[in-house]
C-alpha cells in the first residue's frame, strides 16, 4: 500500500508542503504524519486546502474534537500540520491557529519485566529478527532507528553504538553490550552486505547481501503482532516501541543515572525521560517503611 507521502499520489500543494518539511528538517515520520493529517482536512473540504478559510479551518477542529472526539494526542498532530501548513506552505495570518491549545495526555508506557522480555524474544525464529529486536532492546532504539543501522555504526573498540539518524537529527553513542555484539556478528556473518545491518531480504531471503535498502517496517510490525497474538497479550498495548520503553525502565531499576538513560535514548529534555519514574516501584518499598516511621505516634 502505497504511502500518505507517495510523490505519485499528492496533489500539487500536498508536494510543496511535503517539500517544504524536508526542508525545515522533520523526520520522515513527521513528514507522514503531516501529510495524513493535511490530507483528512482536505477530505473534510472537499476541495484543495490552500482555497481553505478561517472559518473553514475553525469548523474543521471543532469537527475533529467534539464530533470525532479524536484524543488530544491526534487533535495535537492534526494542529501541528495545519499550523505548518498555514505558516510556510500556505502563509495565513490567522488568530485561529494562535488559539488552539490542546491538553497533553501523560500516558504510562507499557513495560514488560525482564522475563517477559526474555520469553517474548525466544519465541522468535528466524534469525534476522531474533536479531532485530534483540538490538531493540539492548541498546534501545526506536524502530527507525534499528533499522537504519549500519555496518559503519558498530564501533567495536570502544563497545559503541553511533546514532546517526536519530529523533531530531540528535546524533549519540549508545553503549553495546557484549552479547548485543556477538549476535550481531553471528547474523552479519549470514549476510554480509557493506552497508546495512538488517537488509532487506526479499520474498525470496537470497537479496541480502546486495540490497540497497535496510529490512521494511511492515516485516518487523508483522513480527511483532504475530507474537503478541502467540503470547495472548494483545490487551497490553504492546509494540516495537514497548522494548525500548523497557530498556528504560530497566537500567533505571538497576540504578543507572537518570540524565545517562536521557543520554542513551536521544532525550532532548530530561522530563521525557522522567516518565519512566511513574513506571517503577523499585524503592517504593523502602519509602514506605520510612514514611511510617517518621509519621509514627508514640502511644
Amino acid at each position: 500500500m502505497a504511502k500518505d507521502n507517495d510523490p505519485n499520489r499528492l496533489s500539487p500543494i500536498a508536494l510543496r508542503m511535503k517539500e517544504d518539511l524536508q526542508l525545515s528538517g522533520k523526520s520522515e515520520r513527521t513528514q507522514e504524519s503531516y501529510i495524513r493529517m493535511l490530507r483528512k482536512f482536505t477530505e473534510f473540504l472537499t476541495r484543495e486546502p490552500d482555497s481553505a478559510t478561517e472559518n473553514d479551518l475553525r469548523n474543521y477542529l471543532l469537527h475533529i474534537k467534539n464530533l470525532r472526539q479524536w484524543s488530544n494526542s491526534t487533535i495535537n498532530v492534526a494542529y501541528c500540520s495545519l499550523k505548518f501548513f498555514f505558516s510556510k506552505t500556505c502563509p495565513r495570518d490567522w488568530l485561529t491557529l494562535k488559539k488552539l491549545k490542546v491538553q497533553p495526555e501523560l500516558k504510562l508506557p507499557t513495560v514488560l519485566t525482564i522475563n517477559e522480555v526474555q520469553i517474548l524474544l525466544k519465541l522468535i525464529e528466524k534469525p534476522a529478527m531474533l536479531c532485530f529486536f534483540t538490538t531493540v532492546y539492548s541498546l534501545g532504539l526506536r524502530l527507525q532507528e534499528a533499522l537504519n543501522l549500519q555496518v559503519s555504526d558498530i564501533d567495536s573498540k570502544r563497545m559503541l553504538v553511533h546514532i546517526h539518524r536519530g529523533k531530531g537529527a540528535r546524533d549519540r553513542l549508545v553503549p553495546l553490550p557484549m552479547s548485543t555484539l556477538v549476535a550481531l556478528r553471528l547474523y552479519y556473518a549470514t549476510h554480509r552486505n557493506p552497508t546495512w545491518i538488517f537488509p532487506s531480504e526479499s520474498k525470496d531471503h537470497t537479496k541480502a547481501p546486495t540490497a540497497e535498502v535496510p529490512m521494511s517496517e511492515s516485516s518487523v510490525q508483522g513480527c511483532i503482532k504475530k507474537l503478541i497474538s502467540q503470547l495472548g497479550w494483545e490487551k497490553r498495548r504492546i509494540s516495537t516501541h514497548t522494548l525500548r520503553h523497557c530498556y528504560a525502565t530497566h537500567l533505571l531499576e538497576a540504578g543507572v543515572n537518570l540524565r545517562l538513560i536521557q543520554k542513551y535514548l536521544g532525550h532532548a529534555y530530561l522530563n521525557t525521560t522522567m516518565i519512566y519514574l511513574h513506571v517503577t516501584t523499585v524503592g517504593e518499598e523502602a519509602a514506605i517503611i520510612m514514611i511510617n516511621l517518621i509519621m509514627k505516634r508514640k502511644s
